[in-house]
């Protein structure tokens, strides 16, 4: 059979792959949390307050990847897994890696390998999340703290932008993966004052508006693949108002 028989050229819907990052309780995992019918696998606490089915706290890798296995191989009807929270899962990922190369710090491997070797970790993650989100119809949600790093741009001087809390050759990997890269962060005016002596005086001012960074900006990592708004409230029901939705067939009289 020849190949050219086999060129697809109809769209496949399939649920997304998020990555949502940002400063401390702005609001990450209650965005998760009103995804469709989600269950959390958590890594870090702090999910004391939002109402949300969840795995016992994973204290090793291995609890990670069970869970994604129990949501593989076992019956159930979540629809979204949230992963709460990447930077954290870093940390177990480490761990793992200084006990199978019997360190105790991965800084001991020399030449940076550790973190080389950490992404083989990451990599069975991401395709058991694949998994999920192929074979079971589900919503893959990662979060992550912010960091501040400083980029350094080719075509201008270095400069400071946030990024995702994670070693950069993990970030690279995670980033790739996503379909969207969601920055959060409460919304900031900034005011000019007369400080005197022909001096200007800069005063930031927050409305306590929550919201979600889409494109990629010098001051923060982000994308879509959704054509969503620039910029967009932090719920879940904003975004989701831009989701493909499968084609309906018309009936035939």
């Amino acid at each position: 059979m020849s190949l050219l028989n086999e060129i697809q050229t109809e769209k496949k819907i399939l649920p997304r792959r998020i990555l949502i990052y940002g400063t401390h309780g702005v609001g990450k995992s209650t965005f998760g949390a009103m995804a469709p019918n989600p269950i959390f696998i958590q890594t870090e606490e702090g999910l004391g307050d939002i109402d949300c089915h969840k795995f016992p706290l994973a204290e090793e890798y291995a609890q990670v990847t069970n869970a994604i296995g129990a949501l593989s191989m076992e019956d159930h009807s979540y629809q979204s897994v949230v992963l709460d929270s990447a930077d954290w899962l870093e940390r177990l990922i480490w761990a793992e890696v200084c006990k199978d190369k019997q360190v105790n710090s991965i800084e001991d491997i020399g030449y940076a390998k550790g973190y080389a070797f950490a992404l083989d970790y990451w990599r069975q993650v991401l395709e058991g999340l694949d998994v999920l989100r192929k074979h079971r119809g589900m919503h893959v949600i990662l979060i992550a703290h912010a960091q501040i790093e400083k980029f350094q741009n080719p075509e201008t001087e270095p400069y400071d932008r946030y990024s995702p809390r994670l070693h950069k050759h993990a970030s690279a990997v995670v980033q790739e993966w996503c379909d969207e890269i969601l920055f959060a962060s409460y919304k900031v005016h900034t005011k000019q004052s007369d400080a005197g002596f022909n001096q200007k005086r800069t005063q930031g001012i927050g409305t306590g508006e929550r919201t979600i960074r889409t494109v990629e900006r010098p001051a923060h990592v982000a994308k879509n693949r959704l054509n969503l708004p620039d910029e967009m409230p932090l719920n879940w029901n904003e975004y989701a108002q831009f989701l493909p939705q499968p084609k309906t067939k018309g009936v035939i009289k």
